[in-house]
């Protein structure tokens, strides 16, 4: 069964433009879960633009399925990681610069930095997954890096303007989820995934399956319409149908 990941990001981002209360992403959390989320994600960032050290902690105290942790390799931020100790970290690339992250970690060309997160992290008994694009010397420097799952990076997939496109681009990560599965590492899938993607790529997998997707921006803006306990169980929903197919 593939896992519902839900982001609550942009809740915190919601809050922070007015530089309030609310919206509460304690809150949001306790909601997705009551509606069939699986797991919370958030991103704790350098520049800490939307979720806070606050945040996290209360998150860690009350999230009652699993917490994940997307961050940078940054030695405060590992700090932090290990101080709160989330029940995954997934590490990601980050530039201050950019709206959202922007494409997979290079674990090959910043082997030292990562290793050095990773020795860190699992001193404290805490998982590690890596985002990767879908692409062979990564996953195989993952391998190698000792990560336990790698959530691989379908922004690709998501931005395809065409149907050849996203079919090129569902066979690359096809491809990954193979690999990753012969080198002994869960897969996982996120970024950009929505209500009408969601559907042709969990399908696509019967063994290996993908073993979660994180799901944040499509999630939330669909709250602002429908709820956000609606808009997880719709997602939920989704999953559970193609993964059935």
């Amino acid at each position: 069964m593939t896992l519902l990941g839900v982001n609550i990001d942009h809740v915190a981002t919601l809050r922070n433009a007015r530089g309030g209360r609310e919206p509460e992403p304690v809150a949001a959390a306790a909601i997705a879960e009551q509606h069939g989320a699986d797991q919370i994600t958030v991103h704790l960032r350098e520049d800490r633009r939307h979720i806070r050290d606050r945040d996290l902690r209360l998150l860690r105290e009350t999230v009652r399925t699993k917490l994940n942790l997307e961050m940078s390799v940054a030695p405060e931020v590992v700090r932090i990681a290990c101080d709160v100790k989330p029940d995954r970290v997934t590490l990601v690339p980050e530039r201050r610069e950019e709206v959202t992250t922007e494409g997979g970690l290079d674990c090959v060309k910043h082997r030292k930095e990562v290793a050095r997160a990773l020795e860190k992290l699992r001193k404290h008994n805490i998982a590690v997954s890596l985002f990767l694009d879908p692409e062979k010397p990564q996953l195989v420097a993952a391998h190698e890096l000792g990560a336990d799952m790698v959530e691989i990076h379908t922004g690709a997939y998501a931005n395809a303007r065409s149907a050849r496109v996203a079919e090129k681009e569902l066979g690359r990560i096809e491809q990954a989820v193979y690999d990753l599965a012969s080198l002994s590492i869960t897969p996982a899938a996120g970024h950009g995934l929505d209500y009408w993607n969601i559907t042709p790529l969990v399908a696509r997998f019967e063994y290996p399956r993908l073993a979660e997707v994180n799901i944040g921006h499509s999630i939330i803006s669909r709250a602002v319409f429908c709820g956000l306990g609606q808009a997880v169980k719709d997602m939920k929903d989704l999953i559970m149908r193609a993964a059935r197919t």
